[in-house]
């Protein structure tokens, strides 16, 4: 599945419904979704929020890997951010010790299996993966 997607919150419950669907169609395990919901969410809105240099539509896309699922988001004309690299959030702290934001980056790297930033010519795309584990 690849969809763009209007620079817009409102845009979020229209994902929510893609993945869902994308879920349901290709037999995905149902036990990602939250990480999958959660982290699309995050890295979209962040997105939205910070690359405020261009006004062209994101590219989420979805494919199906050996256990798992496989998305990708595509921002286009921005500055480069890779997540990867994100200051580590220090979650001991006390809440009067912290510096906000962060947080949510934090768990998405936390939760995806992988999580990979390519950026060429003004695009940045992350690719994250989440699989069912072994038991």
């Amino acid at each position: 599945m690849q969809k763009k997607y209007r620079r817009s919150f409102d845009e979020i419950q229209e994902i929510v419904r893609d993945t869902e669907a994308f879920f349901e169609s290709n037999r995905i395990d149902e036990s990602l979704r939250m990480k999958v919901d959660l982290s699309l969410e995050e890295l979209f809105v962040n997105m939205v929020s910070y690359n405020t240099e261009t006004d062209q539509d994101i590219l989420i896309e979805m494919r199906v890997i050996d256990q798992g699922i496989e998305v990708s988001l595509t921002d286009f004309d921005v500055e480069r951010f890779d997540p990867t690299l994100a200051a580590d959030v220090d979650i001991d702290a006390p809440l009067s010790e912290r510096d906000p934001g962060g947080l949510g980056l934090y768990l998405v790297l936390k939760m995806a299996d992988s999580i990979h930033y390519q950026y060429h010519d003004r695009t940045s795309k992350i690719t994250f993966t989440n699989r069912v584990s072994a038991e």
